[in-house]
């Protein structure tokens, strides 16, 4: 089935006081644009369209490398109107998911279950029960349980506001059927705005169907608007990470103060104290330990490894950190790209390497630099050598 996205990403974000756009400050390192565009890539047959408005230029040179249909929405004046102008890039016949740049954590897994209920003919929407729906938009169900309408919160009466179950704002409908009912929303209500919303009771009254999902977490539904909402996103999503490699055999001194903005994979028996933040592709063999306040990028990491406080690895895609199994590095030592140390190698503090590979069981235990260097086994550098291409 061909899918074609549509991202919502064109608003200010004026409440995150910031001459960024919004959708460009960042979650677990990455843009919070980057996370929906990456889920979205999921399907097979896809295609990505962008509303852009505040700072287009900047948000299209963030992702200048990936395959995607800008579109500028030069006025904000409401969701449907920001969707109409990603029509003309519609495919005849797909159907169309609307998402939304401050909204990070939406699950593959949720999307594919709404693009499968969607028909040519229907809208399938994601909705959610929640205990404080204050702010959101009702759905409004009919005697016999199906969707009549959404309210949003500033037009919603006061029985409407008693509703728990909101509206998400993720949507999927056939690409024919939105170019059909875009056209007849009108901006008659409070913000006197094209309000997305609309759809729905457009499509109820063309006799097609509704038909509604959930999320299975929160996280997946929680937009951005404010710095502290980014914040407290950041430290529930980095609970969930630690949950989940807790659950695959990790230890962690304080699962609160740890930081993935990447991806870590693990073996077993790993340990990993306070303050540690691992960016880029990284991956810990079994029972490597990892000591407090260290930064480890793109890094692969054998088993046994012992990696002592405060030391920093900071590897590139192109040029990751190699260590072998049993190596020992730090404290305060620093391994920069192409580094590649071999089994049972000793790197001590104050020892910086780069683009330098270390043979089995050389050491350099103390104070200093060796870059572009290739290292025989066995070998021990004392302190103060200097190895360089200039």
């Amino acid at each position: 089935m061909a899918v074609d996205v549509v991202i919502l990403a064109a608003g200010q974000g004026s409440r995150m006081r910031s001459d960024q756009p919004k959708v460009l400050h960042r979650l677990a390192g990455k843009p919070l644009l980057g996370h929906v565009l990456d889920t979205a890539a999921g399907f097979d047959d896809v295609q990505i369209t962008v509303v852009i408005g505040h700072g287009a230029d900047k948000v299209r040179s963030c992702f200048s490398d990936r395959q995607i249909n800008w579109v500028e929405q030069a006025e904000q004046l409401g969701t449907a109107h920001a969707v109409e102008q990603a029509l003309p890039c519609l495919r005849d016949g797909a159907r169309t998911l609307i998402l939304y740049g401050d909204v990070p954590l939406i699950a593959f897994s949720t999307l594919q279950t709404l693009v499968e209920q969607c028909e040519a003919n229907t809208l399938a929407l994601l909705t959610a029960l929640v205990t404080d729906p204050g702010g959101y938009g009702r759905i409004v169900r009919g005697a016999k349980g199906a969707v009549e309408a959404i309210v949003e919160h500033k037009d919603a009466t006061p029985d409407q506001l008693e509703i728990n179950e909101i509206n998400t704002g993720v949507m999927c409908v056939g690409s024919d059927l939105l170019r059909q009912l875009l056209p007849k929303i009108g901006k008659n209500n409070a913000q006197e705005e094209y309000y997305l919303t609309d759809l729905i009771s457009l499509v109820r009254v063309e006799g097609k169907a509704v038909v509604t999902s959930a999320p299975a977490s929160w996280l997946e539904i929680e937009g951005i608007n404010t710095r502290a909402q980014l914040a407290a996103l950041e430290r529930a999503h980095q609970k969930r990470i630690a949950e989940s490699l807790m659950a695959e055999g990790v230890s962690f001194a304080d699962p609160a103060r740890f930081d993935c903005r990447g991806s870590l994979s693990t073996g077993t028996d790993v340990f990993i104290d306070i303050n540690s933040v691992f960016e880029g592709d990284v991956q810990l063999g079994s029972g490597a330990f990892i000591g407090p306040n260290c930064h480890i990028a793109n890094a692969s990491i054998g088993e046994g490894v012992v990696v002592k406080a405060n030391t920093v690895i900071e590897g590139t895609r192109d040029a990751p950190v190699m260590l072998a199994n049993d190596v020992q590095v730090g404290p305060f030592a620093r391994l920069r790209e192409g580094t590649r140390l071999a089994a049972g190698v000793r790197i001590g503090n104050f020892v910086e390497t780069k683009k330098s590979q270390l043979g089995a069981g050389s050491k350099a235990n103390h104070l200093a630099y060796l870059g572009d260097a290739d290292i025989g086994a066995g070998v021990n550098i004392g302190a103060g050598t200097i190895t360089c291409n200039y």
